[in-house]
């Protein structure tokens, strides 16, 4: 692996609310894992919580990611109008901000990376594959609501591992 490629950094994230962004080096270490910031709106006299494009914008600019990469993800007949809305208004706003900084974004169907991390399709099986890729952050994974975490960390892990081959 040559210097500049340990150097490169990658975005990894878990679209939504509830998501996360993952900060990876080159050689496929965690570097900075953070819950998806988010800010207060008021819809028809409720607040609501949205993904924030200008603390997300500031979180990647301070790290500088050659490469943002991010679950591609679908409304599904499970969601109700609303939440649908919701979502897609997130991730529109996190491609926003991506696109705002002139960085590459590379979506990727959650399938394809959980098969070739070899992590199991729920959200429990990406927290326990996630402490076992990086042991050393296990930690930044141990609660249930962690799962955004995880999948950000292990879309990062994928992103690493197409990279270098």
């Amino acid at each position: 692996m040559s210097a500049d490629s340990e150097r490169r950094i990658i975005a990894a994230i878990d679209p939504g609310n509830e998501g996360a962004v993952a900060i990876l080096n080159g050689r496929g270490e965690l570097v900075e894992i953070l819950d998806m910031p988010t800010s207060a709106i008021t819809v028809s006299g409720k607040a609501r919580q949205i993904v924030s494009a200008p603390l997300l914008a500031m979180l990647l600019r301070a790290h500088d990611p050659a490469e943002v990469w991010m679950e591609q993800v679908h409304a599904g007949p499970q969601m109700g109008g609303v939440s649908a809305m919701s979502f897609g208004r997130g991730v529109g706003i996190i491609e926003g901000a991506v696109a705002m900084l002139g960085k590459p974004l590379t979506t990727v169907r959650p399938n394809e990376w959980k098969r070739v991390m070899r992590c199991p399709a729920d959200k429990d099986g990406a927290r326990t594959r996630a402490m076992q890729i990086f042991p050393t952050c296990a930690d930044l994974f141990r609660r249930k609501k962690d799962d955004g975490r995880a999948e950000a960390a292990m879309i990062g892990a994928f992103a690493v591992r197409v990279a270098t081959g």
